[in-house]
């Protein structure tokens, strides 16, 4: 996985992490604050032996070996030590003590002691008493102590002094902690989520089953509940990203030279009919006459969603019925035309394989600068590898958050195993605040009226310059022109 692919895990899967880090660094707080703060001291201790009476000429002193030193970290903790320590330091018998002791490496009979407790001035008090009470009950447990009647003392080197600050909890380290800890548990359920999750998300899941360009994505605003189109919204995200994929397949076209594409899915339901409705109604604003069929012969819907008439159409042609001029539909005043469904035959993959319907799509690659075919999902029927060997190339549209990744794979298996020319595909239902659309939005026309009459702008997007005197109004038939002011 590159890093770029991780990048849209995480921007994809953000909520979980964030959710993880959250409840993490929320627990550690929790524990850190309800934690009893424990302040911890140290101090340090000379033992030596003595001999109380010494004879002349000998030693009164003897060193104490790391064997014996060895032995009385052993028994610090011994209720041999603690009874007589509890005392010391004025606690009640059965009131745990911690402390602990170790034997300095660099110098010989030195004893580090380091105590803890809640009470910074009880800490202090036990590590400075430590030395006396284990010189009291040394001879216990060092046979040469007490075979010699040796008296050890503990000269104390560096007393104990009362902590200020408790040495645990420690917020700090515990919340940092706590982030790592929530933030690899976050990346980890996210791509746990992301490898278990069924349907295509994004163009990183689309990559998993195919190496062809994405060439748009569509956004969708799910406040809107009509279906967005590019009459409806010109100046929108979606009429933008619509012109993207325009852009995009033309620049696919120029290696294809057929200047036709059929559109698909894997799945009904995913929005190819409206994707192939907007992308003719964009290819035709680019001057060049652009045909649409619907090649959809099983469930035509191009005439239901254009809301022009459906009766008579391809298959009508195809059956001898009419003639291909006479059911062609322009649409409104563009160099858009339409070529609906017509009857739904019983034998659509025979009519769409048909030697008639070549010569058909032949006829009409001659008469018109573009074809666009909404053909039938990929995966239930065969009719749309029909159609491509017709056309230029395949466009397929998958829905995001609704294609299932094994559908996706099938379809995509089925258009390589027959040679079908996939050009491309094209993300649909793209949630706006996962779309580029939230980011670059669309420029709007800022010429002059005349400008924006030349160019066909809309008329809203107008903005007259400052000190111009052209205006913009619509005529008779919802045309931009230019008045003179």
């Amino acid at each position: 996985m590159k890093l770029r692919d991780f990048l849209v895990v995480l921007r994809t899967r953000w909520r979980i992490v964030l959710a993880c880090l959250a409840a993490v660094v929320g627990i550690a707080a929790a524990l850190t604050y309800t934690q009893t703060p424990i302040y911890t001291t140290h101090s340090s201790f000379f033992l030596q032996a003595t001999d109380p009476t010494p004879e002349e000429g000998t030693s009164p002193t003897y060193l104490v070996s790391t064997a014996d030193l060895n032995t009385y970290i052993a028994v610090l903790n011994s209720p041999t030590v603690m009874k007589p320590l509890r005392e010391a330091v004025g606690v009640p018998v059965g009131t745990p003590l911690d402390v602990s002791a170790s034997v300095n490496e660099d110098t010989a009979g030195i004893l580090e002691i380091t105590a803890s407790d809640p009470n910074p001035q009880l800490a202090a008090a036990i590590a400075n008493k430590v030395g006396g009470v284990l010189a009291e009950v040394a001879p216990q447990f060092t046979v040469l102590l007490s075979a010699q009647d040796l008296t050890l003392v503990a000269k104390q080197i560096t007393p104990a002094g009362v902590p200020g600050t408790p040495s645990s909890p420690q917020p700090t380290r515990n919340l940092v902690l706590g982030a790592l800890a929530g933030l690899l548990l976050g990346i980890g359920l996210a791509f746990v989520r992301h490898t278990l999750d069924t349907k295509v998300r994004n163009e990183l899941d689309i990559r998993a089953f195919t190496s062809k360009p994405m060439l748009g994505e569509l956004p969708i605003d799910r406040s809107k509940t009509e279906v967005v189109t590019l009459e409806r919204d010109p100046h929108g995200g979606y009429a933008e990203a619509v012109r993207r994929l325009r852009t995009n397949l033309m620049f696919v076209d120029v290696t294809t030279g057929r200047h036709s594409f059929i559109v698909t899915s894997a799945m009904p339901g995913e929005g190819k009919t409206t994707t192939t409705v907007n992308l003719a109604m964009a290819m035709a604003t680019t001057g060049g006459r652009v045909l649409l069929i619907d090649g959809d012969l099983r469930n035509p819907s191009v005439a239901r969603t254009m809301g022009i008439e459906g009766g008579a159409g391809l298959t009508t042609v195809l059956l001898g019925q009419a003639g291909v001029d006479e059911v062609i539909q322009r649409w409104h005043d563009t160099s858009l035309h339409v070529l609906t469904a017509g009857a739904i035959p019983p034998n659509p993959s025979e009519l769409l394989g048909s030697e008639p319907m070549r010569e058909l799509f032949d006829k009409l690659a001659n008469e018109f600068d573009f074809i666009l075919i909404d053909s039938p999902p990929v995966v239930p029927v065969v009719d749309a590898v029909l159609l491509d060997r017709l056309a230029g190339g395949t466009l397929l549209v998958v829905a995001s958050h609704r294609t299932k990744k094994r559908d996706l794979a099938s379809a995509v298996r089925q258009l390589d195993t027959v040679g079908a020319k996939l050009a491309g595909v094209a993300l649909n239902f793209v949630p706006v605040n996962e779309s580029d659309a939230r980011r670059y939005g669309y420029y709007r026309f800022t010429g002059t009226a005349a400008e924006a009459a030349e160019l066909g702008a809309p008329l809203a997007s107008v903005k007259p310059r400052p000190g111009t005197r052209g205006k913009v109004r619509a005529d008779s038939k919802g045309r931009r022109v230019a008045s003179k002011g």
